[in-house]
């Protein structure tokens, strides 16, 4: 192999790293699935963004995480699939297009149906070409050969086989239902698109008459508009005041209708007065009334929310309008005795912000019970879905446990349309496939089916199925980890798990990795009205995207919220600048070593052997916590390791044999730089993909691209506990003689006696062998180290494990100053004493710790009192002067 020329340039720029490379990569087909039966598959597939608009952060979090798990799943043999792909996002998207429309002075009824669906097909198609550039800058490694988008022809098969398939079954069926309706989009909305709002409204209380004018009787409601459809008035068949007017009738007032009081358990007699209007029409729990008592179903309303027909003279106003005139009119009868004030949570419509309106319309719905039944069981099998973290199992089961049917049908154009058709003479339902043989007789129904329906088919659907013989459906489903936010379990999550057993049978994913919502640095959700959003793209073009992806991997523990500040990912950017130096330095001192030049056969120095250990460590470490989802843990193993022992020592520390005239020595911290540095490379690689490419390229290494480069492992032979705790002796050496220069405004520069009292002959042995690293980072004038030294009167001290430092610092120590400072010493030393006397003396901790852990904190518990008996030596020492 040629010498490999430095092409590093001097200074850290995110921006010219990161240009160019994700095209490579993808030139180099890194990112694609092999189908390499000698590999096990791993699969994760993106939940897919809708084709609204830009990613947001939260966007970039989720799929980091992801890109984190592939990369090191490549990294480690497996043939690994990331599936991209993107949702139609139906009335989001609809209402961003007619919005267009709107800018344009058009609706969509001026293009009809067909037009209106080749100009969301266009916006569909300019958005996600901006999104596949956002997933490039983030250095996304996903395999476009596989792109998929929920409304492409497979996934509209996988969709009909499914609705077809659930009608037959008699999970999905049609009726007439009160649903939550929006009438500023004119759609249904299923009941967790509904965000509720405390809102200060009216309770209006009045006086209906009873037919047979022997008087009235009293009910209130905060929407008197809907008194209009009243077909009933329901009291408590217990109820002592009213029991006797059961099977009599009340005059509705404006309307003049006569409608009967029935008696219903579910009226609470402790509620205002104990007797309610019934809107069979307008309101959930009063169908459920009138579907126990027969009564008629009059609807008020259009789905404009407009007054219709069956308002009287209230027709054509807006309900809002109409209560105001209704109340004016009731008041002006009689009828309305009280208004009080009442702060009552109100419905309103995730997507158009409108009230949400309780109508009864004909939709499409699933019954979920069957559905639902199956999901929990499969949470008591071992082959079960795992939630990380675990608690948010009890939100999801909750969920199920309580849900209600689904209302699947949607009023719009833009989505998959319900494969059913009816009749036109005999209106006849027919469902399937394709359109019936006769089908200038047939008329397909106009609603399309809710979002979520094609994306609780995202993990099978994407992989081929419904042809079970699919190659990708077969090798690379169920997947191995979904990764979402807590806010979309039950929209999303749970739908994936019900629909994936009842037609794969089969979970669709071993884990759901669960993360928070990003907020601001004051804890406040990102929001247009409070103007904090970040965009991503931003955060790139100032600090580049491997800053950015640390932050967001390393700021969080599972399940938890993120807050955003520019402040830490400036640190982090701080931090690819320190790797970017170091791995310089390292480069132009490896003097152009080629791979096969790599030799760790010589003598080794204690931090060779070292910083050799604190790798194996890392490795072991950053692997265990990364396979457990704690990537904020394995980053800041990470960051110690990279910033602490190979930036601030080892590399210090190889200075001293590099600009030496040992040759060997040369040869040896050169493979040991070169090793360090790519296996460190590979470690970081998953969370800084651009930087750690560049610098991989660099090094002498075998290989095309670090994305596919082996995973480190731990090398047993390269672990050695006793140069780790020689290393640890001198680290703590150089500190101490810093520190005490440090109080004594001593400078490094200046020369100063020092003597070293090893505490027996090992450690004498072990100094003797390092004394070159300890005149190098001490700068004594003179050295002196043995076991049987005289101890100088007025000098500063240090006590470390298995040695005494002194420093006689004549004219610049003050005895009593010295004396405070070893008695803080020792306060501390006390301190570490009773911590670890408290731990050994409980119970508990002695019967759960394993015994290496109890091992070593009795060897703690020797050291602490060994160091703490020194320091009270020296000070009885220097008191005695």
């Amino acid at each position: 192999m040629e010498t490999k020329e430095i092409t590093m340039p001097t200074k850290y720029d995110p921006q010219s790293i990161e240009q160019g490379r994700y095209e490579w990569w993808l030139k180099g087909k890194f990112f694609e699935a092999q189908n390499d039966e000698g590999k096990q598959p791993y699969t994760i597939v993106i939940p897919p963004p809708n084709v609204t608009g830009k990613l947001h952060l939260g966007h970039a979090w989720d799929t980091t995480l992801q890109d984190i798990l592939t990369r090191m799943k490549r990294m480690q043999g497996y043939d690994v699939l990331w599936l991209p792909g993107m949702d139609h996002a139906g009335i989001a998207t609809q209402a961003k297009v007619e919005e267009k429309l709107r800018s344009e002075g058009k609706s969509r009824y001026d293009l009809g149906r067909e037009k209106f669906v080749e100009e969301t097909w266009k916006w569909k198609e300019e958005y996600a070409s901006h999104i596949r550039q956002q997933w490039s800058k983030l250095g996304l490694g996903l395999d476009y050969s596989r792109e998929r988008f929920t409304l492409d022809e497979g996934l509209s098969a996988a969709v009909r086989e499914v609705f077809v398939t659930l009608y037959k079954k008699g999970l999905i069926y049609r009726g007439e239902y009160i649903i939550n309706w929006d009438p500023s989009t004119k759609t249904a909305l299923s009941d967790i698109e509904v965000i509720y709002k405390d809102v200060q409204g009216g309770f209006y209380h009045m006086k209906y008459p009873l037919a047979d004018g022997s008087g009235h009787i009293e009910v209130a409601t905060t929407r008197p508009e809907t008194m209009l459809g009243d077909t009933a008035v329901a009291v408590h068949p217990e109820d002592e005041r009213y029991k006797h007017l059961i099977g009599k009738t009340v005059i509705l007032p404006i309307v003049g209708r006569e409608i009967p009081i029935v008696g219903d358990d579910y009226v609470d007699m402790e509620f205002g007065s104990g007797a309610v209007k019934i809107t069979p029409a307008h309101d959930p729990n009063d169908f459920e009334i009138g579907n126990r008592h027969n009564l008629e179903r009059v609807l008020v309303m259009n789905e404009d929310g407009t007054m219709n027909d069956r308002a009287g003279k209230y027709k054509g106003l807006d309900r809002f309008e109409c209560r105001k005139q209704i109340v004016k009119d009731l008041q002006e009868q009689g009828v309305l005795f009280k208004i009080e004030e009442h702060l009552h949570s109100v419905g309103h419509s995730e997507r158009s912000g409108a009230v949400v309106e309780p109508y009864l319309s004909t939709q499409w719905f699933v019954k979920m019970q069957p559905l639902a039944d199956e999901a929990i069981a499969l949470q008591n099998k071992e082959n079960k879905v795992n939630f990380v973290p675990d608690r948010f199992e009890k939100t999801y089961l909750h969920w199920m446990e309580n849900i209600r049917d689904w209302c699947i049908s949607r009023q719009l154009w833009w989505g998959h349309r319900i494969p059913a058709w009816y009749h036109k003479e005999t209106g006849e339902v027919y469902v399937g496939h394709e359109a019936p043989a006769d089908s200038e007789n047939w008329e397909q129904d106009k609603d399309v089916l809710d979002t979520w329906f094609s994306s609780a088919l995202w993990p099978f659907s994407t992989m081929g199925w419904p042809n079970v013989e699919a190659e990708d459906f077969k090798r690379f489903f169920p997947t191995d980890v979904l990764v979402t936010g807590y806010d979309i379990i039950f929209f999303w999550v749970s739908r994936m798990i019900f629909q994936s057993l009842e037609f794969t049978g089969e979970r669709p994913f071993k884990d759901v990795l669960i993360h928070g919502l990003v907020r601001d640095e004051q804890g406040r959700k990102m929001s247009k009205s409070l103007g904090n959003g970040v965009d991503p793209m931003d955060v790139i073009d100032k600090y580049g995207a491997d800053a950015l992806r640390y932050f967001l991997s390393t700021g969080s523990s599972p399940g938890q919220d993120l807050r955003f500040s520019f402040e830490k990912v400036e640190s982090t950017w701080n931090f690819a600048n320190k790797i970017w130096n170091a791995s310089r330095f390292a480069l132009m001192n490896m003097d152009g070593m080629t791979y096969e030049e790599i030799d760790f056969s010589g003598e080794k120095s204690v931090a060779d052997k070292w910083i050799l250990t604190q790798l194996n460590e890392t490795i072991d470490h950053v692997t265990k916590l990364s396979e457990r989802y704690e990537f904020g843990e394995a980053g800041r193993a990470l960051y110690n390791f990279i910033w602490d022992d190979f930036c601030d020592w080892y590399i210090e520390m190889a200075k001293l044999p590099l600009y030496g005239e040992d040759e060997a020595a040369k040869k040896t911290t050169r493979s040991i730089l070169a090793h360090v540095l790519d296996q460190t490379m590979r470690l970081l690689h998953p969370f800084m993909p651009f930087i750690t490419e560049e610098i991989w390229q660099n090094l002498p290494h075998s290989g095309e691209s670090i994305t596919t480069a082996k995973w480190p492992e731990v090398n047993p032979a390269y672990s050695d506990e006793q140069a780790a705790q020689e290393m640890k002796m001198l680290m703590e050496m150089i500190r101490s003689v810093r520190n005490i220069r440090a109080e004594v405004n001593t400078p490094m520069s200046k020369k100063i006696k020092m003597l070293v009292k090893a505490k027996d002959d090992s450690v004498l042995k072990a100094l003797e062998k390092n004394r070159g690293y300890i005149e190098k980072f001490c700068n004594p004038e003179e050295l002196q180290i043995g076991t049987n030294l005289e101890t100088p009167e007025k000098a500063m001290t240090a006590v470390i494990t298995g040695l005494e430092i002194y420093l006689p610092l004549e004219g610049l120590i003050n005895i009593d100053e010295e004396i405070a400072r070893l008695a803080k010493e020792y306060d501390k030393l006390t301190k570490e004493v009773e911590r670890v006397e408290k731990k050994l003396n409980n119970e508990g901790f002695m019967k759960k710790a394993p015994e290496s852990v109890v091992t070593e904190e009795r060897a703690k518990e020797k050291d602490y009192r060994e160091k703490r008996a020194l320091v009270e030596a020296r000070i009885n020492e220097l008191k005695g002067l």
